[in-house]
């Protein structure tokens, strides 16, 4: 069931919009001045501060800690007395983590098979059975210190035109493979980097060593990969130095650029999707507008028989609850209590909390703490059953809804999301976000008006019609899954024409 209650959506006659009955606070539709009367069915009152919009503003008289509400669930106990129609906020909120007495589902639910007609897009069917919206050459470097060789390589294609189906040759650089231990950490890489070679928006890679790193690359040329032809080995001493290098593997790709021109799109059943949900930039709006509409998307095609990923960790932590009493059986359930358990140890190394995801443009946005934060961001889930459970970069291969354990910080959440095979990302933003993947298109949401004008080049769809009063969350859902769709078939993203190719892998270990 979502959170917002639909009935209380804004008109665009109301300043303050109240999320549900039981809510004793309400979020600024616009700014409010002090004096200013706010309206409800069963309560008015008058505005005591300047309430920046997408802040909160008290309707009842709150003690010294009770209990903040929004959504119908508890966001924070108020720091001091807080009296109605005042600005609420970090000044008067105190932040604790919250014990649920979790609802576990007792017996394993049945998954509905998918209904009505199920609609296609126009993309690349791979030999696995996935299907890609794209069709790229990739460069993926197994260090950094391979990482300029690649992306050399693909620059050398830059001005060169491509023959048709050919969407470019694109470099994968990054930070890590070496001064690593072997264990968790370079598993995980290798994951990742495993993840984007056999993308099914790839066509074929080259996995680009130096030739003395921790992460070899013969790790990704066994028997299988060297039988599919599909992913060539390369280091930078064996070609002889960088020059050589280059010309080397551009010698190497010659074959696979000819492959990947003979394959064309086809129409693929919509159930191929596997769309990514993030978040980035979140304000208050995001709760209201996007993550609901973008959660309407998701129950759309898991009713098709497509798949959605939620990811994030740290944007759930207070708002698990909700997602623990939608899974589909105990077992699902205890993994996602285990990965959140997991991420609280991490944190612990480092003496943080959860509660410092929350970034100084969150606040400025109007969210308090990461349980308001998390609240909002399960709507992208939209009401699906939660399915699976999947550790960073892991391969999904469930249908419906999934969770990924991503950190919150958003390349290294798309970047997991990706190396698990994504084949679209749609992202949400309140304050704006510019980011995109080098080879999954990725759509972008936003909160409200002022954003989706302010930074039009790089917003997709405007959510904000719905805090406007001019559309409903279903409205903008429908209208999100037919982007998606037409991405999925080629149609290119702000973010794919502005060059955004940001690629960052989760590095959790110690730097040796």
């Amino acid at each position: 069931m979502s959170l917002v209650d639909i009935s209380a959506l804004p008109t665009a006659g109301n300043a303050a919009i109240r999320l549900h009955p039981a809510d004793n606070i309400a979020v600024a539709r616009v700014p409010i001045s002090p004096g200013q009367p706010l309206h409800f069915p069963d309560l008015r009152l008058e505005c005591r501060d300047a309430v920046p919009a997408g802040h909160k503003v008290a309707l009842r008289p709150i003690g010294p800690g009770g209990w903040l509400v929004r959504y119908g669930q508890r966001i924070g106990r108020a720091a001091r007395a807080i009296a109605p129609g005042e600005h609420v906020h970090t000044h008067n909120v105190s932040f604790e983590e919250i014990t649920f007495d979790y609802e576990f589902p007792t017996s394993e639910r049945e998954m509905a098979a998918p209904c009505g007609e199920i609609p296609t897009f126009m993309g690349y069917q791979r030999e696995d059975g996935r299907a890609g919206t794209r069709n790229y050459l990739a460069i993926v470097a197994a260090s950094n210190c391979a990482a300029h060789a690649a992306g050399l390589i693909a620059d050398s294609y830059r001005e060169e035109p491509l023959p048709e189906n050919v969407d470019g040759v694109i470099a994968f650089p990054h930070g890590e493979g070496c001064g690593h231990a072997f264990g968790p950490d370079t598993d995980q890489l290798r994951r990742t980097l495993a993840g984007v070679l056999h993308h099914p928006n790839v066509s074929a890679a080259v996995i680009l060593g130096l030739g003395c790193e921790v992460n070899q690359i013969d790790h990704y040329l066994g028997p299988e990969a060297l039988a599919s032809g599909r992913i060539i080995g390369l280091t930078v001493q064996a070609a002889g130095g960088t020059r050589a290098t280059v010309d080397e593997a551009r010698r190497l790709l010659g074959h696979s650029i000819e492959r990947a021109h003979a394959e064309s799109r086809c129409p693929v059943p919509a159930s191929k999707i596997v769309l990514g949900l993030n978040c980035g930039g979140s304000d208050s709006f995001s709760g209201i507008t996007a993550n609901p509409a973008l959660g309407v998307c998701s129950d759309l095609l898991v009713e098709i028989g497509a798949t959605a990923v939620l990811a994030e960790t740290p944007e759930i932590v207070g708002a698990e609850h909700l997602l623990i009493r939608r899974a589909r059986s105990r077992a699902v359930a205890e993994r996602l209590l285990a990965r959140i358990a997991d991420y609280k140890c991490y944190l612990d190394r480092f003496a943080r909390s959860f509660d410092d995801n929350p970034s100084p443009g969150n606040k400025a946005g109007g969210l308090t703490n990461i349980l308001e934060k998390s609240l909002g961001a399960v709507a992208k889930g939209g009401t699906s059953p939660l399915v699976e459970v999947y550790d960073y970069g892991e391969k999904i291969n469930s249908v419906g809804l999934a969770f990924m354990n991503t950190p919150g910080y958003d390349p290294v959440s798309l970047t997991g999301l990706a190396a698990g095979g994504v084949n679209v990302i749609a992202f949400t933003t309140g304050r704006g976000s510019a980011i995109g993947f080098p080879n999954v298109p990725v759509l972008k949401i936003a909160s409200n008006t002022s954003t989706f004008r302010h930074l039009r080049d790089n917003m997709d769809v405007n959510a904000g019609r719905i805090a406007d009063g001019e559309a409903t969350p279903d409205q903008v859902g429908r209208e999100i899954f037919d982007q998606v769709l037409a991405v999925a078939s080629g149609q290119r993203t702000s973010a794919e024409r502005l060059g955004h190719r940001e690629f960052v892998p989760w590095r959790i270990g110690p730097v040796l």
